[in-house]
């Protein structure tokens, strides 16, 4: 059976339809089987798993993990070997749920002291622990379990791959995980620190895929808060070593996971951004990830050119195909001038397989490039203009955002977002390009992830300044964003709200009124008791920019004054924090520099009260506030200033006043003693 299933998928699953994989497990588990005929079950059951995916479903059906995990309790090292093998096979596959490792609470502890048992369970443990460590509950387990105590040796061990997997280990662990990270950073192997050695390993003379995982075990620790961002090991290691994997030299996954890396250990930190910036031509380099095709129609023409060129080969060579005999590596390496033409032929059908491989990567490369290219411009003007001035690059990014891959159109989006952030290119590059037609057609049906990014976007184009705005207003954005202030998702419902916030900034009556329209009242008044404080500030931004220029603040106040000072009122009755009650107070002044809202304010004595315990407050910045409430109210060129004085001075606001003429703070005591002009004028 093992012989016949060795590389042949067709012959695995024929075994497993005929049942031999209930019969091995029984044979496995029965306390009559010799070691050696237990060894080979598990060598086959091992051999069957590295199958199709459905082998491995097949073999889950029949329970075979807890099987497995049984028989490492055996005392013989070969069968104990043979388990962990296949054991390993399976918990690789992606259909394998990981959870199942972590079931019995006793597993991990007993892996845990297989470690030492020998090279080859050091291995593949370590391969377990890599792949099944998914979640921070995962890493929590392992980490409370000893791991990192257990592992750390494992990285001077003889063996390549044993240093390998047990590196491997390391970066799942810290990934986001500040815990475990502070721990690595002081652990010492053989006299040396965790990190030295995590350099050592990104020396070029070591194979790559150990320089790559050694950078993202620096990267997640620096990123973790274990490793200054400004530190050697990071500036002067990391960094370049992951800017040499997005060399063209690289293989293409090599080069999709150097820059994934390098993103998100650049992402928050501008001084890393700018030193990534200049290192080895980066973003001159990244065009290149966007050189291999990506549409169905650039694939098939590019495989017709091949089978085109392939048949005119058979054609030319009636010869027939080359003995396999033939194919040493001296026939292998002609120089091309010597190349015969059934020397093409091997060449044509070796091309075919690297276009295969190509196409394969040409997403994950595209994403990859997207994602650096977001991190690269996330705070630094002249880096994001660099980003925009590189060939095609605008171009690129709205191709992006119509891919049909979701991974890449999320990582457009999030590039178009970080260099949205450019007054500078706002007015120029994204107006020229109508980067917010295909934005708006990302918006219309998208899942949440690239909603999130892609209202955040349109937040920034809809700035006042922005060009685009006008033409986002004219395609329907208001009823879009009122939708979106709808959603479950808090963030939704902050872009929603701010998009809508900078959209009402200065803007005409008309845009106004359609935004109340589209809102509607019920669900405003709902957002400025939504429990997330993002949504409540927003709300609060969006009516302040609503009642801005005095004809507006009437018209406004004139059909729907009671609800906001009802909302007003609210507010400043809660537990709110200091920001939304200034931000409140401030909507308050708004409305007091209304010709006739005015009134709203002195006919209601409760908000007459507030304004005068705000005005008195210890918070400098809800006295200001407040202030700028009085200082409207009292303005003697305004109709009827001479009554609302009286009354401002029988409820005791002229004492206040005069009390905060002497404020140690200059703003104050100026706002102050302008406020009392207004009495002696």
């Amino acid at each position: 059976m093992k012989n016949a299933v060795i590389g042949n998928n067709k012959q695995k699953a024929n075994l497993i339809v005929l049942g031999a994989v209930p019969r091995l497990l029984y044979l496995l588990q029965q306390e009559t089987s010799s070691i050696e005929l237990k060894t080979e079950c598990a060598v086959v059951l091992g051999s069957l798993s590295m199958g199709t995916e459905n082998n491995v479903k097949s073999l889950l059906d029949c329970h075979i993990i807890p099987a497995l995990l049984q028989g490492l309790l055996s005392a013989d090292i070969r069968f104990i070997e043979a388990c962990l093998r296949c054991l390993r096979t399976i918990f690789t596959s992606p259909v394998t749920p990981v959870e199942l490792l972590y079931t019995d609470a006793t597993v991990i502890p007993h892996l845990m002291l297989l470690l030492s048992r020998s090279l080859h369970s050091q291995e593949y443990i370590c391969q377990i622990f890599a792949h099944c460590c998914k979640a921070p509950d995962h890493q929590t387990i392992l980490f409370n379990h000893g791991v990192v105590q257990n592992i750390a040796h494992l990285l001077t061990s003889v063996s390549y791959k044993v240093r390998m997997q047990a590196l491997k280990c390391f970066s799942v662990l810290a990934f986001d995980n500040p815990q475990v990270s502070m721990t690595l950073v002081n652990v010492l192997v053989d006299g040396e620190l965790l990190p030295q050695i995590f350099v050592k390993m990104l020396q070029r003379d070591k194979p790559i895929e150990m320089q790559l995982t050694a950078a993202k075990c620096l990267t997640y620790m620096c990123r973790a808060g274990s490793i200054r961002t400004d530190d050697n090991c990071i500036v002067l290691k990391t960094l370049p070593c992951l800017v040499r994997m997005c060399n063209k030299e690289r293989l293409l996954e090599e080069r999709v996971e150097g820059a994934e890396t390098l993103a998100y250990l650049i992402e928050p930190d501008v001084e890393l951004q700018r030193i990534a910036s200049i290192t080895d031509h980066l973003i001159s380099m990244l065009a290149d990830y966007f050189k291999y095709p990506s549409s169905v129609s650039a694939i098939t023409d590019i495989k017709r050119h091949h089978e085109t060129e392939l048949s005119d080969t058979e054609d030319a060579d009636s010869r027939g195909a080359i003995d396999e005999s033939q194919c040493t590596a001296a026939f292998l390496t002609f120089p091309l001038s010597q190349m015969t033409q059934q020397t093409q032929l091997v060449s044509a059908a070796t091309s075919e397989e690297k276009l295969d491989h190509d196409l394969k990567h040409a997403h994950e490369l595209r994403q990859a490039a997207f994602k650096l290219y977001a991190s690269l411009g996330a705070n630094d003007e002249d880096i994001r203009k660099k980003i925009i001035e590189a060939e095609h690059m605008m171009d690129r990014i709205v191709n992006g955002l119509s891919e049909t891959s979701v991974k890449v159109r999320l990582a457009a989006v999030r590039c178009l977002h970080s260099l949205s952030r450019s007054v500078q290119q706002l007015r120029t590059s994204f107006q020229d390009h109508a980067v917010w037609k295909p934005l708006m057609k990302v918006l219309q049906n998208a899942p949440d992830d690239i909603l999130v990014v892609a209202s955040s976007t349109l937040c920034n184009l809809l700035l006042e300044f922005s060009p685009s705005k006008e033409p986002i207003l004219e395609s329907g954005a208001i009823d879009l964003l009122c939708s979106l202030t709808l959603s479950e998702n808090p963030a939704l419902r902050v872009n929603g709200i701010w998009a809508l916030m900078n959209m009402a900034f200065q803007a005409d009556q008309k845009i106004k009124s359609d935004i109340l329209r589209g809102l509607s009242t019920e669900q405003l008044f709902r957002l400025l008791s939504d429990p997330d404080v993002n949504v409540l500030m927003k709300t609060l931004g969006l009516l302040r920019n609503l009642l801005s220029t005095r004809p507006h603040i009437d018209q406004i106040m004139s059909t729907h004054g009671k609800q906001i000072m009802q909302a007003v009122t609210f507010i400043l009755e809660g537990e709110h924090n200091i920001e939304v009650k200034e931000q409140t107070l401030c909507i308050l002044a708004n409305i007091a520099d209304g010709t006739t809202a005015k009134d709203l304010i002195m006919t209601n004595d409760d908000i007459l009260q507030k304004i005068k315990y705000y005005v008195g407050h210890s918070n400098l910045k809800l006295q200001l506030a407040a202030m700028f409430c009085i200082a409207n109210l009292t303005w003697n060129e305004d109709e009827g200033s001479q009554e609302r004085q009286d009354k401002l001075r029988e409820i005791g606001i002229v004492d206040i006043l005069h009390k905060l003429s002497q404020s140690a703070d200059p703003n104050l005591c100026d706002k102050a003693k302008t406020a009392l002009q207004q009495y002696f004028a």
